[in-house]
């Protein structure tokens, strides 16, 4: 018994990690499914179906033909930033029909990673509006395709129309420390816009 008492005050004395929810939204095929797998300490939920004739009508394949699945509700995944906090990420899925699980995914967020695909900047546009709409604070994260970045960042921030506020990162979806830079970023953005005006 006195094991199991020590085990339950020790358990007491630690204090649980803070928890914080963020979104990784965008387009469609920008890489949101492979950031949140990347990153993530535990293994990832995912909803991904197979894209079917019966969608070509319906959905935009333009600069994704190669795509052969899609997420149809969110990923999950888990890190920990550190032994007092912990992030959980909900991928949002990227298609058009889809959007309407955004506003259930929104709720708790305290942050997005809104992933931009530079091929098809366009198709970050609704992610940035649901954003910017609902008061969320996010960081813009470009994911280099193959391993590249053709564009500046400030080139970048001007074709997105974004405030200053807002910081646009340059990033690899398939790479850990990478993801978790983009991360670590919005964090930051979190903690300076909870910070008491001085």
């Amino acid at each position: 018994m006195a094991g199991s008492e020590t085990i339950a005050r020790v358990s007491a004395d630690r204090a649980a990690p803070d928890t914080v929810k963020i979104l990784i939204a965008g387009g469609f095929g920008v890489g949101k499914t492979t950031m949140v797998g990347s990153v993530s300490e535990i293994v990832p939920l995912r909803t991904e179906e197979p894209l079917t004739m019966a969608g070509l009508d319906v959905d935009d394949l333009e600069g994704v033909e190669e795509k052969r699945a899609t997420t149809v509700a969110l990923d999950f995944g888990r890190i920990s930033v550190s032994d007092d906090l912990v992030l959980y990420l909900f991928g949002t899925p990227g298609q058009q029909r889809f959007w309407f699980m955004w506003n259930d995914l929104a709720v708790g967020a305290l942050g997005a990673v809104v992933l931009v695909d530079v091929r098809r900047p366009k198709s970050s546009f609704a992610a940035i509006d649901f954003f910017e709409r609902r008061g969320i604070p996010f960081v813009i994260a470009v994911n280099g395709f193959h391993g590249e970045h053709p564009y500046p960042v400030e080139d970048i921030r001007d074709a997105l129309t974004l405030p200053e506020g807002v910081p646009v990162l340059l990033c690899d979806a398939r790479e850990r420390d990478s993801c978790r830079d983009v991360l670590i970023a919005l964090i930051d953005r979190l903690i300076a816009e909870a910070a008491p005006a001085r």
